[in-house]
C-alpha cells in the first residue's frame, strides 16, 4: 500500500490584527488581536479535516491564513512542499486554482449581474485563459450536471434559484478548476436542515469522485462528524483538541470539547431527555486580552492554580489524539 500523500503542512501559524480605538492618539501603539495562535496540523489527499468552535474562535481566519487570503503573523503553510506564505504574487496566483473556497452565504457569494454559466466559468477564464469558448461551455455544463443542476438553466441569474441551488452553483464554481483542496467555510449553516443533508452528501460524493481533500468549518458537530475524517476543536484561536472523528466523539478529553458534544441532539428521545448537558459559564474572552496560561480557564469547571500560570501544550495522549489540557485524564 502506498503512503498517504501529504498535501498541506501547517506549522505554528499565527494571525494577528492591529486594533486601534477611535480615541487613540496618532502615537499610540495599536493593540494586537490574536485571532489564530500557534496552530499546527497536516492534511492528506482525500482527507476531510473538520474545524469546530463557537463564533469568534478563529475558524474562518485560520482558513484564510492557510491559503494566504489573510497575511499570517508567523509560521508556515507548506502546500505540496512549498511554503505559501513566502511566495511572491505570481507564484501564489499559480496555486490559487489548486485551493478553492465554498462560502457560507450562497447567494451573497455570487455576482447578481452574471449568469450562472458566467459565474461557474469565471475561475476557468482566470486560471486557464487559453481555454476555448467551446470547451468552456462544455466544462460548465458538465460541472452543472455533477452538482445536480440542469444545464438548460445556464443563462439564468442567481436570484432565480433557491439557497440550496445557489450553494450548488458555488460548489460548481469551486470545483471547475479541478482543485486538490476545497475549504468549506460553514457551507450549510444558511440552509434548511433537509437541504443541508443533500449538500453534505453531494460534497462527499464529489470528494470521492474527484479525490478532493476538504477543510470543513461548521458549528454543528453532528454535521462535522458525518463528513470528517479528523476533527480540530478551536478555542480563542488555539487548538484545544485534535483527533479522529470517532475517537473525539467517543472519548472527548478537553472540557470544552465535552461541552460542545453534550449539546449535540440525540435522535432517541429517551436518551436525549436523560443525557447530561455540560454548560459553559461566562462569555468568550477577548482575543485582544486573552487569559494567561490556559485560554479556557476562565470558563472551565476543573480549573486549578497551574492553569493560570502555565499554558498546556498540545500533546499526544493516545493514537492520533492530541489535547491541550493539564487535567485531560
Amino acid at each position: 500500500m502506498s503512503a498517504p500523500v501529504k498535501l498541506l503542512s501547517v506549522h505554528n501559524l499565527s494571525v494577528d490584527f492591529d486594533i486601534s480605538s477611535e480615541g487613540d492618539m496618532p502615537w499610540t501603539k495599536p493593540r494586537k488581536l490574536h485571532a489564530v495562535v500557534d496552530v499546527s496540523f497536516d492534511l492528506e489527499a482525500g482527507e476531510t479535516l473538520g474545524i469546530v468552535g463557537e463564533s469568534g474562535c478563529g475558524k474562518s481566519t485560520l482558513a484564510r491564513g492557510i491559503s494566504r487570503m489573510l497575511p499570517a503573523s508567523a509560521g508556515r503553510s507548506v502546500w505540496m512542499g512549498e511554503d505559501l506564505l513566502t511566495m511572491g504574487k505570481a507564484e501564489i496566483r499559480g496555486h490559487r486554482k489548486e485551493i478553492q473556497f465554498i462560502f457560507q452565504d450562497p447567494l451573497a457569494s455570487l455576482n447578481p449581474r452574471m449568469t450562472i454559466g458566467q459565474i461557474i466559468a469565471e475561475p476557468l477564464k482566470t486560471h486557464f485563459p487559453r481555454t476555448s469558448k467551446t470547451e468552456l461551455r462544455s466544462r460548465v455544463r458538465e460541472m452543472m450536471e455533477k452538482v445536480g443542476l440542469l444545464p438548460n438553466l445556464v443563462n439564468r441569474y442567481p436570484h432565480e434559484f433557491s439557497g440550496g441551488q445557489c450553494q450548488r452553483i458555488g460548489i460548481a464554481r469551486a470545483l471547475i478548476t479541478k482543485p486538490k483542496l476545497v475549504i468549506c467555510d460553514e457551507p450549510v449553516s444558511a440552509l434548511d436542515v433537509s437541504i443541508q443533508a443533500q449538500v453534505i452528501n453531494l460534497l462527499m460524493d464529489l470528494q470521492e469522485e474527484m479525490g478532493l481533500a476538504l477543510i470543513f468549518i461548521a458549528h454543528d458537530l453532528a454535521v462535522v462528524k458525518h463528513i470528517s475524517t479528523r476533527i480540530m476543536v478551536l478555542y480563542l484561536g488555539n487548538i484545544v483538541e485534535l483527533a479522529d472523528a470517532e475517537k473525539l466523539y467517543e472519548t472527548p478529553r478537553h472540557p470544552y470539547t465535552q461541552a460542545l458534544i453534550s449539546a449535540v441532539p440525540i435522535p432517541d428521545p429517551k436518551i436525549e431527555r436523560n443525557k447530561e448537558i455540560i454548560l459553559i459559564e461566562g462569555d468568550l474572552p477577548s482575543p485582544i486580552n486573552p487569559p494567561s496560561g490556559c485560554v479556557f480557564r476562565t470558563r472551565c469547571a476543573r480549573v486549578k492554580d497551574i492553569c493560570a500560570v502555565e499554558k498546556p501544550p498540545l500533546k499526544l495522549v493516545a493514537d492520533g489524539h492530541q489535547v491541550a489540557c493539564h487535567f485531560h485524564d
